[in-house]
């Protein structure tokens, strides 16, 4: 009788131990999901605080926006740092004429010698300027080409619109105060010639406007060669100057964070993760990269220090 009541409680005991032991386990998998749940509640709450950054206004030449480059580059900007961008697609002149009235927070342009004029009346940052990229300007003609330039000029910019005013061939300026028009006029001003007359047509557009304007009378005009390439207008209009030993059709871009003592609404802790963003390793890389597939060679040449 006794054996019989001493198995009776070791199965008592050993039913108790698996019931605290299942208890256990099932408390163990709560606090496993519980915590699981905790954990994607905070990354939940994390991403989207970073996606709360607020906007950045780029103000940039039209140039950056035609040849399709930020539209390859600003999602991985924005994704990869919560802000979203607002382009404003304006030429290096204008872009900078709202940095000076505050109404942008980074620009992104292609006209040197301006630019330093820009930081040094005060209207960047301390960091002022930074390299970003450089390409090249060309001179666009009719295949036709009437004025006979890829024959006699095909290297000399100088000569090539020296050709053009000689023959009073249709040439379309932007006429927009745009870094691709003060390349234009420096290059008219090498010649020794002011232009004019109704062979001078001033458009006061962005280049790819006036590249469409250039293919539909078949004019000349002077773009710079990620446009052009995007935009492919080769059938009718040709690359008839270009590649100047000089340097003079040398296209260098630069990113200049506005002061933010212009106004409270300056979002300068945007423009500085940009500025930051875009000459880094990683996207300068992006940069060197766009356009080799289709092209078979970048749109833009890296060159950030």
């Amino acid at each position: 009788m006794k054996k019989i009541w001493l198995v009776l409680c070791i199965c008592a005991l050993m039913l108790c131990a698996c019931s605290k032991t299942t208890g256990g386990s099932n408390e163990t998998e709560a606090d496993t999901k519980a915590t699981a749940a905790k954990s994607t509640e905070t990354e939940s709450v994390g991403a989207e605080a970073a996606e709360d950054k607020g906007t950045l206004i780029l103000a940039t030449t039209t140039s950056t926006k035609d040849s399709g480059l930020l539209d390859e580059i600003l999602p991985v900007f924005e994704e990869a740092t919560g802000y979203s961008v607002d382009v404003v697609s304006v030429g290096s002149g204008e872009a900078m004429k709202m940095g000076e009235n505050g109404e942008a927070d980074v620009l992104l342009v292609h006209s040197p010698a301006a630019e330093k004029a820009f930081v040094e009346a005060g209207h960047a940052d301390e960091d002022g300027r930074k390299d970003v990229m450089y390409n090249d300007f060309v001179l666009i003609g009719p295949k036709a080409d009437p004025a006979g330039i890829y024959a006699e000029a095909p290297n000399d910019a100088v000569k090539a619109f020296q050709i053009l005013s000689d023959t009073e061939s249709t040439f379309i300026s932007r006429s927009d105060d745009s870094g691709t028009h003060k390349k234009e006029l420096s290059i008219w001003e090498k010649c020794g010639i002011e232009p004019d007359g109704d062979w001078y047509v001033e458009a006061g557009a962005g280049m790819g406007a006036v590249l469409e304007m250039a293919n539909e009378t078949l004019a000349y005009t002077l773009s710079d060669r990620a446009t052009w390439l995007n935009l492919a207008l080769d059938e009718d209009l040709m690359i008839v100057c270009e590649k100047d030993e000089s340097g003079i059709l040398y296209n260098q871009y630069g990113v200049i964070c506005v002061n933010p003592e212009k106004n409270d609404g300056i979002n300068h802790e945007g423009a500085k993760a940009f500025q930051n963003w875009i000459v880094s390793e990683e996207t300068q890389t992006l940069i060197g990269e766009y356009g080799v597939g289709k092209y078979g060679a970048p749109l833009f040449t890296p060159n950030a220090q």
